[in-house]
């Protein structure tokens, strides 16, 4: 293998190694300054924004573990990894092709499964992780309130009247 490809492949590598995910696009449309203000959005997200070569790709999925995306790798090609929040991530992507409309989600690996562009979009409407926690905590804390409310009744009904 030449020392050039060998180089490439060895980039793909370093960029997959970076989080649990992948999302692959076409950013055919793109000119400097949008991709300059998508790595910009990105950032708050630790994400990253990169160009690589499908065949780099390819090589380099396969020796990580990937499933099989080759139906995806036709024409240009850029990968976002990195950052521990894939929903943040798709909900930064898809805000992004609906103001620009120039980037097109091809597919996304999560935990080893792909995912296409439509079930991305769906995981980008999820609220954030902070507020499912919220919703969760109130549940609980609602639950809870209203068990005290039955016993304290139920006290209440047992007490005789003074």
């Amino acid at each position: 293998m030449r020392a050039e490809k060998k180089f490439l492949i060895d980039e793909v590598t370093t960029h997959l190694k970076k989080s649990d995910y992948v999302i692959l696009t076409n950013f055919t449309k793109l000119t400097v300054a949008d991709t300059a203000e998508l790595r910009k959005r990105l950032a708050p997200e630790k994400a990253e924004f990169h160009v690589v070569k499908n065949s780099s790709f390819r090589v380099a999925a396969k020796a990580f573990g990937l499933p099989e995306v080759d139906q995806s790798l036709a024409g240009q090609t850029a990968v976002v990894v990195g950052g521990k929040n894939p929903a943040g991530v798709a909900k930064v992507l898809k805000k992004f092709v609906e103001d620009k409309q120039k980037l097109e989600v091809k597919v996304g690996v999560l935990d080893k499964k792909v995912f296409n562009a439509a079930e991305l979009s769906k995981l980008a409407d999820l609220p954030s992780f902070d507020a499912l926690r919220s919703m969760f905590l109130g549940m609980l804390t609602m639950q809870g309130a209203a068990f005290v409310r039955v016993l304290d009744a139920k006290v209440k009904k047992e007490q005789p009247a003074a």
